[in-house]
């Protein structure tokens, strides 16, 4: 019975080859887009999994909540990690800070030198307890004691490579910026590639007064994105609980203003990999809503291709309608019947499958690239891609092959093998028509969130930011001493190339902020909102383009002693005026000091355009400068000038800094890199519904060429009657576009839903047209009578006589 089977099967694929052809195609494509959309799912789900108990460790984070403001920060006061030991003590060794540093400088001091730029994912600032909270493998040194004391290191085992090659590291020193030296007191094992946390040198905290780095050690109301708390919690306490009293641990440290309007909340650790608007430390994090478009995706191309397989089936069925009656009459039941052509479902399932595995792998570095991520070769040793491949290729197969096992086994003998049965499904709404609709409809979603997509990322490249951002340089500076701050501006400044030259802690637009609370006058309370700080000097407004509205610029300083705002400090104020403003005081931080207003700027965009513009102080501070601003004129930002232009620059830069290297970065790509999500999300639902499209096709032409097959007679007697190639193709054509025009109507409230859910993520948003939908809708039309004419035409345009011969 077996060998009977199989014989079957490979002589009823051998003689319907080309519609088996058509399905492994559409089946491998599907498959190995649903394999590889399965490992980027679990790679983005995976982040930080492999900490012991991971489900209770959270990070604190803050919600402000005012009739003007509602946001969420990741940034922490310095003081509050001492307090919450003190006042939770079940969280003394279980609660840590983390402070990054980035564009840091960090160099070997004895032996063969060694000199490397690192960024901020590179380098953080911990204690103790943090190896308490984040399981890491130790090689040498211990988690208790290697940060126990200033000027001590842990490096991983990569970075340990990078600086001393093969030899043991520990008792070695690192230089830091050349303002600090630490030892290596620890060596780990590198993290795994799933980890929000990809530090390859913890320095002690207690070093980081050492360092020099500008911190309000005893300020509440200072915070700084890149100084975040994580706690693990204890068996016995839930995080309710401690959410609970939170509540009084505000009260007694904030003052009652600032403690009404902000809240304590813990974040699970679970969580933070997906929270798109707060920074994690591998600056890089993942919508939910990209997680479940991509598994929606998959299982929309996996449906399109098991349609496709249903509807080719289904369609040829009458031709084997005879095979069915010789062996019900030899005897088979119907369930037999029903096995045997599930197994040739099967056998097709498997060829697509090894088929997909291949092509999965091909394409797997262009999907690493296109979704930044990092994914092993395809190993078939993985449990997880065993069990899911073993799972798709059941699902699929009972999926494509039950309902046309259930059609071909349920024939009467006597009718089929007399050859009275008729294809069904020509004339009034079939299943294989509604099938048809579905498989539009899949496609008709993805089209129209290609052109959403493509019409936001179109709106974050036009808008109007409120500052010049092309032909805009920034380079790090590592020091801040005003003679060499001086000295390079003076260098720089006179290259005829530069048309100005400023010196801030940022560019106008950063996802990373400065941000503190202010009270207005002699005002016994804070303000009800707090601004973002833009330490910048007076030819910062002149570098960006900014507009000033009124007042003046502040005169230079080294410390803030007149400020600018912008115009959502003046509305948050109710003033109607942007002069009504000129000449208020305003202190900062809880200082005593007193600051005059001087000037108002037009707003310009202080994040990116997921967020709405804050109230914005600029002034002078020069120790919180980070980088110098260079505007460079037309002539010299183009391909051929920009390179030498900047080795030049780097030259002078090298006399200024010897000890430092010398890195720049554009501010047009700095801001590009704010949608790199979204603009992942827009090619992968280009590539994703041009295959979703193809795969269609496939079926359609398919569907159609049986069709022709089964019309032969009918064309012929109509051509006969002196019907055209045109009225014939419309008679094929027409039933299809009624089908595409029902699938736009499925399709349109379905994708508007899920489009606009998607849009919510962004305060500044395009408006859904419904354009867009008739767009998707005429897409979907000209593909589909593109692919049913080559069959209709080939039809009308054979000799009627051939068509009528058998009459």
């Amino acid at each position: 019975m077996i060998k009977s089977y199989f014989i079957t099967t490979f002589r009823a694929l051998k003689r319907n080859w080309n519609y088996s052809l058509l399905n492994i195609i559409g089946l491998t494509f599907s498959l190995a887009c649903c394999l590889l959309l399965f490992l980027a799912v679990r790679y983005e789900l995976s982040f930080d999994r492999h900490h012991r108990n991971s489900e209770r460790v959270f990070r604190l984070i803050s919600h402000y909540k005012t009739p003007t403001v509602d946001g969420y920060n990741m940034g922490m006061p310095m003081p509050l990690i001492a307090a919450l030991r003190n006042d939770f003590p079940e969280l003394k060794n279980n609660a840590t800070m983390i402070q990054d540093i980035g564009n840091v400088v960090v160099s070997t001091v004895k032996g063969e030198k060694q000199r490397i730029q690192e960024g901020s994912s590179a380098i953080a600032f911990v204690d103790p307890t943090y190896f308490s909270i984040f399981d890491y493998k130790w090689l040498k040194g211990s988690p208790t004691t290697s940060l126990r004391n200033p000027n001590s290191v842990v490096l991983t085992e990569s970075t340990a490579r990078k600086y001393f090659g093969s030899a043991n590291p520990i008792g070695k020193t690192l230089r830091f910026d050349s303002r600090m030296d630490c030892q290596v007191t620890g060596l780990v094992a590198d993290p795994p590639i799933t980890s929000d946390f990809p530090f390859g040198l913890m320095i002690s905290f207690s070093s980081l007064k050492q360092y020099g780095a500008n911190t309000d050690w005893e300020d509440w109301n200072s915070t700084y994105s890149g100084t975040q708390v994580y706690m693990r919690l204890p068996a016995t306490r839930s995080a309710a609980d401690i959410t609970r009293q939170l509540v009084a641990f505000k009260n007694k440290y904030k003052s009652p203003e600032d403690a009404a309007e902000e809240t304590y909340e813990l974040q699970p650790l679970s969580d933070v990999h997906f929270a798109t608007r707060m920074m994690n430390y591998s600056h890089r994090t993942v919508g939910r809503e990209m997680i479940w478009a991509m598994s929606l995706i998959g299982l929309f191309l996996l449906i399109t291709a098991c349609v496709n397989f249903i509807n080719l089936a289904t369609a040829q069925a009458i031709r084997r309608a005879k095979e069915v009656g010789v062996r019900k009459v030899l005897g088979s039941s119907r369930w037999q019947l029903v096995r045997q052509f599930l197994g040739e479902t099967a056998l097709l399932t498997a060829c697509a499958v090894l088929l997909a595995l291949g092509l999965a792998q091909v394409s797997m570095p262009y999907i690493t690239d296109l979704l930044n991520i990092k994914l092993d070769s395809l190993r078939l040793s993985d449990p997880l891609v065993i069990g899911f491949l073993v799972a798709l290729t059941l699902f699929t197969t009972l999926l494509s092959g039950f309902y046309p096992a259930l059609i071909l086994s349920g024939y009467q003998p006597v009718l089929a093998l007399k050859g009275k049965l008729k294809a069904s499904g020509t004339r009034s709404f079939s299943l294989r028509q509604g099938l048809i609709v579905l498989q539009f409809a899949i496609s008709q979603i993805l089209i129209i969130g290609t052109i959403v997509a493509y019409n936001q990322m179109e709106r974050f490249r036009s808008a109007d930011l409120g500052f010049a951002k092309d032909a805009i340089v920034t380079i790090p500076i590592p020091e801040k001493k005003p003679g060499q701050l001086a000295s390079l501006k003076a260098k720089l400044a006179a290259y005829p190339e530069v048309e100005s030259f400023s010196y801030s802690m940022s560019s106008p637009s950063a996802n990373g902020n400065w941000s503190t609370s202010l009270r207005i006058g002699n005002a016994d309370k804070d303000a009800d909102f707090s601004a973002v700080m833009r330490p910048a000097d007076t030819a910062y407004v002149k570098t960006y383009g900014l507009t000033l509205l009124a007042g003046r610029m502040y005169y230079p300083a080294d410390t803030m002693r007149e400020v600018v705002v912008n115009e959502t400090f003046v509305k948050k104020m109710n003033l109607q005026q942007p002069q009504q403003i000129i000449g208020q005081l305003i202190s900062l931080g809880g200082s005593a000091t007193r600051i005059p207003i001087v000037g108002v700027v037009k707003d310009f965009n202080t994040y990116s355009l997921h967020r709405q513009t804050s109230a914005c102080i600029l002034g002078s501070h020069s120790d919180a400068y980070q980088i110098a601003n260079l505007k460079l004129s037309k002539q010299a930002n183009t391909v051929g000038t920009i390179s030498p232009l900047m080795s030049r620059i780097e030259r002078d830069w090298a006399t200024t800094f010897p000890n430092h290297l010398f890195k720049y970065t554009f501010v047009d790509e700095e801001i590009a890199r704010f949608y790199a999500s979204e603009e992942r999300m827009f090619k992968l639902f280009q590539l994703l519904a041009g295959i979703a499209v193809a795969i269609g096709c496939l079926g359609l032409f398919g569907v159609v060429a049986y069709m022709a097959e089964a019309r032969t007679k009918e064309v012929g007697i109509r051509k006969v009657l002196g019907a055209s190639v045109g009225s014939i193709f419309r008679l094929f054509s027409i039933d299809f576009v009624k089908l595409v025009l029902i699938a736009l109507v499925v399709a349109s409230p379905i994708a508007w839903y899920i489009m606009g859910k998607w849009l919510d993520n962004f305060a500044y948003k395009i408006e859904l047209a419904w354009w867009m939908f008739a767009l998707a809708g005429l897409f979907a039309i000209v593909v589909a009578v593109l692919t049913v004419s080559f069959q209709s035409i080939k039809a009308a345009l054979v000799n009627p006589i051939k068509s009528l011969r058998s009459e």
